[in-house]
């Protein structure tokens, strides 16, 4: 049976240009990835401090809370990047506002001049925030947000930590894909190569299915939830 592997990966860094791209001029500080293999956690996770060779600005140092002094004796990129590269190669990497990390992740690759200049052609990439603006349009899709709406405990998380939050957003992404991971593959099905397996899969196999009509009560209660979700300023398509 073939392994689908999933890492779920998250970054610290030194700061964010706020005139620029977020990358510019910053580095990476931490990086937090945890395995997934068929929906699983395996435990088998990478987690590093690196060493960026530039002070961490004070809003950054809010966020995390990591020092400059607790980095100084840690090891530079260059020094983790082939386990790092050897370690999600040909993963599907899921990250929550992809491009933020990954901006971070090959300006590092870049200022090495490593034969891997861009992870993207290197993994396939899920991003959690798209699926999140899918299922909640219009609501607030941080990662703290998201454990909230979807009861996950995260009590222990004082700062923002790369490891730890790669592990509640593993649990995030369970949950939000849920069965139907297809949904959020991005990848186009060609049904006209496989025109028997679409006719497989709408055909109706009980013709005389029943007719269940909703009770007045039940249609009361929802064109209710209807009205509070247009209240909520939430998007109803089938209103």
């Amino acid at each position: 049976m073939n392994k689908k592997r999933t890492i779920i990966l998250d970054t610290e860094t030194t700061g964010i240009n706020k005139i620029s791209l977020p990358h510019i001029n910053h580095r990476v500080i931490e990086i937090g990835a945890v395995e997934i293999i068929n929906r699983r956690f395996t435990g088998n996770n990478f987690h590093v401090y690196i060493q960026p060779n530039r002070l961490i600005e004070s809003g950054a140092l809010k966020i995390h809370g990591i020092t400059n002094s607790f980095l100084s004796d840690k090891p530079f990129f260059k020094d983790i990047s082939d386990q790092f590269l050897n370690y999600v190669k040909n993963s599907e990497l899921v990250i929550h506002n992809a491009s933020f990390d990954l901006g971070f992740i090959n300006q590092e690759l870049e200022i090495l001049n490593h034969k891997i200049k861009n992870i993207n052609t290197f993994c396939s990439i899920i991003d959690t925030l798209k699926i999140a603006r899918m299922l909640f349009p219009g609501k607030k899709n941080t990662l703290d947000a998201l454990c909230k709406r979807y009861k996950i405990n995260k009590s222990h998380r004082k700062v923002h930590s790369a490891i730890v939050d790669a592990y509640l957003l593993g649990k995030l992404y369970l949950l939000m894909t849920g069965g139907q991971e297809s949904m959020f593959s991005f990848n186009t099905i060609d049904h006209k190569k496989n025109p028997q397996n679409l006719k497989k899969n709408i055909k109706r196999k009980n013709s005389s299915l029943r007719i269940l009509y909703p009770t007045l009560k039940e249609m009361d209660l929802h064109k209710k939830y209807l009205q509070s979700m247009i209240d909520d300023n939430s998007i109803c398509l089938w209103y």
